[in-house]
């Protein structure tokens, strides 16, 4: 395995990765989602909901914290599971994560149009087709497909434009939200709070599995460990606070949205975060502002998975596990081009399937995400007992402790996506994660039969 590559240059600062964390866990889904939330758990269910997920998370971003500040070479859960558990456990952890961090790249090319839409409903022309009794009109697609192309071009031309261009996004994010959040705690209705659960333990388990997706973004930051400028003890410090910042994020929206709202306006609701932004601040311009947030939220998201998968796909190229075209770096702007493009290619064309793909990408991205959390943690029990004189500038207390409540919680998470479970993956979200596999397959296989093929030669 390629220990680093040095042509990354060293630019990002301790704002940037803060940036680059948060903001990729606080996409559109707080816009969008919140209102399903609270209507799948009622209020408190879904805040458990996200609480459970939170302390799953935690627990994998000790781990997280440790492994990066011991390895800081851009491939992150790549780095880590090959050091600990060889070659083909790695490519299964790290095709695992792309798939999470591409799901979330669609799922913003797809979730941008519906912002515009809400914004200007009289914009939907020109109607394609149906998928899953979805209307696909053509004005829809050509602005997923070209947000989604200038989100390319940003992050093709470099890290740091990329990263300046997150910082904006975040600062936006954080007024918006906090307007939200104040507006509640002053002029929401706690009447409104009810029912504090909905459907019981299923209710908050179906919102539970959806926060892998919506937590996932921290692990952002061992993707680009070799353009991080901090001391390495510092990363693990900024893994960890990214964290609490996001789950108090979601708790707060949650919470915002549920005062603001009564039952009855929640279930004839759109877009509620919008709609209680409405109704607290009693004025329609309101509703616009929070979109603008919703916004800034694609934005980072989108822009933070950018940088993660593309580092994540050119670090198995560097390693022979992908096609090598996919390891092409630029030698002016320092990026992974092609993999950048590859992703830029898939963020284009979804669109074209639909706003169902979010539901769809949101679950089947959220598997693939904690197949790599668990594998990871077991790296990291692993590297413990294997490499135990390892330099850690950032060194987990209680490890075993940590590794094995990281391991048991990720194992009960993965159980509840099998069939049989109340809240199992569908048919489509399957079709997603078995067609990620066989492509994987395809291509490691590709590319271990040319790259024999050429050492015969």
């Amino acid at each position: 395995m390629n220990e680093g590559n040095h042509n990354f240059e060293r630019v990002l600062s301790k704002k940037d990765i803060i940036a680059l964390a948060f903001g990729a866990m606080i996409g559109w889904g707080w816009v969008v989602l919140t209102g399903e939330w609270i209507m799948m758990a009622g209020t408190l269910g879904a805040i458990l909901g996200f609480v459970f997920g939170g302390i799953m998370v935690l627990f994998v971003g000790l781990i997280y914290a440790e492994l990066t500040s011991a390895m800081p070479q851009c491939g992150g859960e790549h780095v880590f599971s090959y050091r600990a558990l060889g070659e083909k456990a790695s490519f299964f952890c790290t095709w695992a994560i792309v798939l999470g961090y591409i799901s979330v790249v669609a799922f913003e090319a797809v979730a941008f149009p519906t912002v515009i839409e809400y914004l200007f409903p009289a914009y939907l022309k020109g109607y394609m087709y149906s998928v899953a009794s979805y209307d696909i009109y053509f004005t829809w697609v050509i602005v997923g497909s070209v947000s989604s192309i200038i989100i390319t071009f940003v992050n093709y031309i470099g890290v740091k434009p990329a990263a300046f261009f997150q910082g904006i996004a975040t600062i936006m994010i954080l007024i918006v939200g906090l307007m939200l959040f104040t507006g509640a705690i002053f002029s929401g209705h706690s009447g409104n709070i009810t029912p504090l659960f909905s459907n019981g333990k299923s209710g908050i388990l179906a919102v539970t599995l959806m926060t892998p997706f919506l937590y996932v973004g921290f692990d952002v930051i061992p993707q680009a460990a070799e353009e991080i400028n901090v001391p390495f003890n510092t990363i693990g410090k900024i893994i960890i606070l990214s964290l609490v910042m996001a789950i108090a994020w979601y708790t707060m929206m949650i919470y915002s949205t549920s005062v603001g709202l009564s039952y009855e306006e929640l279930s004839q609701s759109k877009l509620a975060t919008a709609d209680a932004m409405k109704n607290i601040y009693n004025s329609p311009i309101a509703s616009k502002i929070i979109i603008i947030g919703g916004i800034g939220g694609i934005l980072t998201s989108w822009n933070s998975f950018f940088v993660g998968g593309s580092r994540a796909i050119y670090a198995m190229a560097e390693s022979k596990m992908l096609p090598s075209f996919l390891a092409k770096f630029h030698p002016k702007y320092k990026t992974p081009v092609n993999a950048i493009l590859l992703i830029g290619l898939i963020s284009t064309l979804s669109p074209l399937l639909g706003r169902r793909m979010l539901v769809w990408l949101t679950n089947a991205g959220s598997l693939g995400i904690v197949n790599s959390y668990l594998m990871v943690s077991i790296s990291f029990l692993v590297l413990r007992r294997k490499e135990p004189n390892l330099d850690r500038p950032y060194k987990v207390k209680y490890y075993k402790l940590v590794g094995i409540m990281a391991i048991i919680l990720c194992s009960a998470m993965i159980i509840l996506y099998l069939p049989g479970q109340p809240s199992s993956l569908i048919m489509a979200e399957w079709a997603i994660v078995i067609g990620w596999i066989i492509f994987g397959i395809i291509l490691y296989t590709y590319t271990k039969i040319k790259n024999r093929k050429a050492n015969l030669s």
